[in-house]
């Protein structure tokens, strides 16, 4: 569980606090979970426009960052609103926070500059030690 406390850790550590972070990052889990695993996801943004971006994101090196509106264009607005809602911010808000923890949730889950064969299994993981950090 090593991997997985650091990863957490790093992540509601970094801006905002625990009390912020953790629903956000629960919310980014789910996303990658409904958009296909990290494959699906990082396929998605892509798509969308974002290859070099996705490719700072799995690869080493600064992450490229991206903006609420490009979360937006690619999700959609209706999964923002959705994810706004449950989480209590406004869309902005959790367009712009869900902008920030994306990125660095993909870097962080591809630690070897490529999707782990165990993706699915990891994501599971990270969102069952997730939710018991948060009961």
């Amino acid at each position: 569980m090593g991997m997985l406390d650091g990863l957490l850790g790093g992540l509601m550590g970094s801006g905002g606090g625990t009390q912020r972070q953790s629903p956000l990052v629960a919310m980014a889990l789910q996303v990658i979970q409904q958009n296909g695993g990290l494959p699906g996801i990082i396929s998605k943004f892509q798509h969308g426009g974002l290859t070099d971006h996705v490719d700072s994101w799995v690869g080493a090196g600064q992450n490229l960052p991206m903006n609420g509106n490009q979360l937006r264009e690619i999700l959609g607005s209706g999964t923002i609103g959705q994810i706004a809602e449950q989480v209590g911010m406004s869309h902005s808000d959790a367009s712009s926070g869900l902008a920030q923890v994306l990125p660095e949730l993909i870097n962080r889950l591809t630690p070897t500059g490529q999707v782990p064969e165990n993706h699915s299994e990891m994501l599971n993981q990270v969102l069952a030690a997730l939710s018991k950090r948060t009961a």
